[in-house]
């Protein structure tokens, strides 16, 4: 073989790996005391995938911030404390064995088998998701996915759900719900997959299982003290925390969707463009909808509206084109703003619209992939081919579209309400707070510390302890009544981003 020579250089001269096609050797891709395993794949492609993970994670804080902002200062700690220990029990859960339910190589249509327990085998072949990037770096960045919409769900517990339980159901709902969901959606072998169904970052497996989990749970935790009456009609106690929350969401997503790429490439370019534009054009669809009603222009309304033109870009976010973003963004946050109306319709108390904001979400981005997903946007990465949505005159897509989120919506919905009758039935695991536990704060009651000083604290324990059974408990917490300030009186609710049912002190 001659030296190769670029310009008259001898590129054998240079200090560089030469990239080779993967061999088929072992399941681990190769014995790396012996040869360089490195070389199968593009530094540039593992560069961007260990960023997206790292952005991935970014948006669980982000949740924890979004969430707590919502709710009362009481309960505040308490839904920062499950997002990040959603990231650890299901961090721990993907390791065990989730990644090998959903990623095995030997999988078979509904989920996959235990060939890869404890990442045994997990180095550097490369991936069921893409040869671009070996297994080992795959099942970090899908753990990340796992673990964020774990995180969603469990917002459904605010201010009456116990911990304890919480965290069990956060390691069984990923190993029953979530796994199979994400193996039939995203595996080469799942049924979703080899129909033709288009996903391309999660609708159905993150947001359609999420928000119709924190459905479930909601209706079986019950609806919280004083639900329906002016005790709950309150606005979002932190609107900067829902602010910081929104802003590392709207950052981490471009590793969610861009990163599903799975290289740096033109295609990982277009997700990152349309999940901007579809955020940006979101916000401002929920904010003047809102003033329509109230003519204020809500902070909250504007933050709720970019989660909903996230969520509903996911699934068409390497199959569109930049264009449809737009639409993407109208429709998904209209609809989720009209969505969280459904609570009051059915008398459940979704604390946080989370089946609004997700379920329903993720719905239309599914039902909007269909009409605009073109085979010209897939094709950006180089290699994948599909038949396109409705601007490739691919009527069936839509089908296609509607029975992956249907099934993956129900068995969500169904299987998350079986997990939590059979983990109630268990001794100490009931899922319900105590009513006292629930006039103190989740916070107090079940962590022992605060998001804010006690003095805050105290201020609402103030408000509830006083009328329980119609006789003082002031003495019971060894707390003495005192008057309410002018800044601290009960402010009524003013919109629909407002999120009817939270309290503000």
């Amino acid at each position: 073989m001659s030296d190769p020579t670029v310009n008259g250089i001898d590129l054998n001269a240079l200090n560089y790996t030469i990239k080779v096609p993967y061999n088929g050797t072992i399941a681990t891709g190769g014995d790396s005391l012996n040869a360089d395993l490195n070389i199968f794949y593009d530094a540039g492609d593992i560069a961007w995938m260990i960023t997206s993970t790292a952005l991935v994670l970014l948006m669980i804080p982000g949740v924890g911030f979004f969430y707590s902002g919502l709710a009362r200062r009481k309960s505040a700690l308490s839904l920062i404390w499950l997002s990040i220990m959603a990231t650890a029990v299901v961090s721990f859960q993907w390791f065990f064995w989730g990644y090998s339910l959903a990623f095995s190589h030997t999988a078979g249509k509904y989920i996959g088998d235990l060939e890869n327990i404890g990442f045994r085998n997990v180095l550097a072949a490369p991936s069921v998701g893409s040869s671009k990037i070996p297994d080992l770096l795959f099942a970090v960045y899908q753990g990340m996915f796992a673990a964020i919409t774990v995180a969603l769900a469990v917002g459904a517990v605010a201010e009456r759900g116990r911990m304890l339980p919480c965290v069990v159901f956060m390691f069984v709902w990923s190993t029953i719900i979530y796994d199979p969901i994400a193996c039939w959606t995203w595996n080469a072998s799942g049924w979703v997959f080899k129909m033709g169904g288009l996903d391309f970052a999660g609708g159905t497996p993150v947001h359609i299982s999420s928000g119709c989990a924190a459905l479930a749970y909601s209706i079986m935790l019950g609806k919280r003290r004083g639900h329906g009456t002016h005790e709950l009609n309150y606005r979002p106690h932190n609107v900067t925390h829902i602010v910081i929350g929104t802003v590392f969401l709207w950052v981490g997503w471009f590793g969610f969707n861009a990163g599903s790429a799975l290289a740096a490439n033109m295609r990982a370019v277009m997700a990152a463009v349309v999940t901007n534009l579809a955020a940006c054009v979101g916000g401002i669809t929920w904010c003047v909808l809102d003033y329509r009603l109230e003519r204020k222009w809500s902070t909250v309304g504007f933050c709720s509206g970019v989660v909903a033109g996230l969520v509903a870009i996911t699934p068409g976010s390497g199959f569109v084109p930049a264009w449809a973003a737009v639409i993407y963004g109208v429709v998904g946050a209209a609809g989720a703003n009209y969505a969280t109306k459904l609570k009051f319709v059915f008398g459940i108390d979704d604390a946080l619209d989370i089946f609004a904001e997700h379920a329903i979400g993720g719905l239309i981005g599914n039902i909007l992939t269909a009409f605009f997903a073109a085979d010209y946007i897939a094709h950006l990465d180089g290699f994948s081919e599909i038949d396109g949505g409705w601007l490739n005159h691919h009527w069936v897509q839509l089908g296609y579209q509607l029975a992956d989120s249907v099934s993956g919506g129900a068995y969500s919905f169904f299987g998350t309400c079986i997990i939590l009758f059979i983990i109630n039935l268990i001794p100490g695991l009931s899922l319900r707070a105590t009513e006292e536990a629930e006039i103190l704060g989740i916070d107090d009651a079940e962590i022992g510390e605060f998001a804010y000083d006690y003095v805050e604290l105290t201020r609402e324990v103030l408000n509830d302890v006083g009328e329980v059974d119609g006789e003082s408990k002031y003495s019971a917490h060894g707390l003495e009544p005192m008057a309410h300030s002018p800044d601290e009186k009960v402010l009524g609710s003013s919109s629909e981003g407002a999120r009817d049912g939270i309290e503000h002190v």
